[in-house]
C-alpha cells in the first residue's frame, strides 16, 4: 500500500517533503514520488495537485498530518 506522508529534510531537518512511499518503508526510505513541500516555519506549502489526486484515485492513503496540510490548502480529497 502507498501512503502520502512527510519526509524530513534540510540542514536541521525542519522542513518536509510530501512524498508517496510504500507503507512498510522507513520515513527516510526510498520514495516512489515527491508530490509537495511543506515549511512550517514560514507557513510555505507547494503541492502537485494533479499527482496527489492521481495517487489518491489509485488507492494511496493519507497520514493525518498530510490530510491537515491539504485541508489548509482547500484541497478536497476523500
Amino acid at each position: 500500500m502507498v501512503k502520502l506522508r512527510l519526509k524530513r529534510y534540510g540542514r536541521k531537518q525542519r522542513t518536509y517533503r510530501i512524498v508517496a512511499i510504500d507503507a512498510q518503508s522507513r520515513r527516510e526510505g526510498k520514495v516512489t514520488r515527491e508530490v509537495g513541500f511543506y515549511n512550517p516555519r514560514r507557513e510555505e506549502t507547494r503541492l502537485d495537485i494533479l499527482a496527489i489526486t492521481a495517487l489518491c484515485g489509485r488507492g494511496a492513503k493519507l497520514t493525518e498530518t498530510v490530510r491537515d496540510i491539504l485541508r489548509r490548502a482547500k484541497l478536497k480529497i476523500t
